[in-house]
């Protein structure tokens, strides 16, 4: 029924994997390595044609330097910031309460509510750019960060109740109900109890939306434009000049584009990896 375990094989799938994985990861690898590359090349070598050569100089610091000095960089990293702290923060937290509510109360209409949840995560989000920007525009939020925090909260809380609802539908009933049965009231009930156990649930789904939303550029373009409001992502294609493209400098800026979520997933790691496997060799 499952795989069987590599080392369990005969030794010519043994042989045959190992010569394999490699070359699997480095095709996998091969357009992050490119822009890699790209990042250090001078101006000269693209003009050239000299892609995927050896560079003729290595301009690691002129290229990361400049794409600060000299483009507007900065500005569309901390736009990113300012959108995605508080989406997280937003999404997280009403997910919390959402999916509380959901896996402890039993109301009429429970199912319904989760159900609608759940149908919004498969609703193509394309279809619906005309529709929230015009929301946006007469909200008098459209081409600024609330646009984006709002509209990524609002389509970030199916995903996260469904995750968090689950989450606290498999903790221990009956601490919940010790806790009745000594008088403490609901509130009390959710900030010192359900919210103690779901800190690996909440450091996992943090990590995830903030990849997400991070790495969004689709709503980043419709709901956004200019300096002031742009993220990252739809910000890098501006770096190239009007009449030539600076490739080395959109690869630099994307590998500093790219730092924030690796080095969050790397930081909460551990977190993250309990979140996913809570329970799951119960």
């Amino acid at each position: 029924m499952f795989p069987k375990p590599i080392e369990n094989t005969n030794i010519l799938t043994q042989s045959v994997y190992k010569t394999a994985l490699p070359i699997v990861l480095i095709l996998w690898l091969l357009p992050l390595i490119a822009v890699a590359l790209t990042s250090f090349r001078s101006g000269g070598d693209l003009i050239s044609g000299n892609y995927w050569g050896w560079p003729t100089s290595f301009d690691l610091y002129e290229n990361y330097t400049s794409v600060f000095k000299n483009t507007p960089l900065a500005q569309y990293m901390w736009n990113s910031f300012r959108v995605t702290i508080p989406t997280v923060f937003g999404a997280v937290a009403l997910s919390c309460m959402t999916g509380f509510a959901l896996a402890v109360y039993n109301f009429k209409g429970n199912i319904l509510i989760f159900f609608l949840f759940i149908a919004g995560n498969f609703v193509p989000f394309q279809i619906l750019m005309v529709p929230v920007r015009d929301l946006s525009v007469q909200m008098g939020v459209y081409n600024s960060v609330w646009a984006l925090i709002l509209f990524h909260i609002a389509f970030q809380a199916g995903f996260c109740t469904l995750f968090m609802r689950n989450f606290i539908k498999a903790l221990p009933r009956e601490l919940i109900e010790a806790a009745r049965v000594e008088g403490v009231n609901e509130f009390q009930i959710f900030w010192y109890i359900v919210i103690p156990l779901m800190k690996p649930a909440i450091a996992a789904l943090s990590v995830l939306i903030f990849t997400f939303i991070w790495n969004d550029y689709f709503w980043a373009t419709v709901l956004t434009q200019g300096v002031d409001s742009q993220p990252v992502t739809a910000g890098l294609y501006s770096l190239n000049g009007q009449w030539i493209s600076q490739w080395h400098l959109v690869s630099a800026g994307s590998i500093v584009a790219a730092l924030p979520p690796v080095l969050m997933f790397f930081t909460m790691q551990k977190h993250f990896i309990a979140g996913l496997t809570l329970g799951a060799v119960k």
